[in-house]
């Protein structure tokens, strides 16, 4: 069964740095490319930025040059280095496979709250 746990997330004042840290299960992270997702209050989850397996990375127009995802194969982690925040990047966020949907399992999530 995959398992997906999220970690990092706190109160940060605008400006300021988080690291999420999302530990998964062998059988997801091996083969996948990896993602890291947000949803914020009343709004759908979206795709916030992707790493494939050989390290190639893609980020959503709204993060890039702030949010840096990497992974660690032999620890079967995903990382988001989050820097110069803003209140808009208050979520949830979580972390899944690129191309997750709904349908797929999802962890609990890391609450990211931006504000000063």
């Amino acid at each position: 069964q995959v398992q997906l746990v999220e970690s990092g997330g706190g109160l940060v004042q605008p400006g300021g740095s988080l690291r999420l840290s999302c530990a998964a299960s062998g059988s997801i992270f091996s083969i996948n490319a990896m993602a890291w997702y947000r949803q914020a209050p009343g709004k759908q989850r979206e795709w916030v930025a992707s790493i494939t397996t050989s390290g190639s990375t893609y980020y959503a127009d709204s993060v890039k040059g702030r949010f840096t995802i990497s992974r660690d194969n032999a620890k079967n982690t995903v990382y988001l280095q989050m820097n110069s925040l803003k209140p808009e990047d208050t979520a949830v966020y979580y972390c899944n496979r690129r191309l997750a949907t709904e349908n797929d399992n999802w962890g609990q999530g890391t609450q990211v709250t931006v504000s000063s």
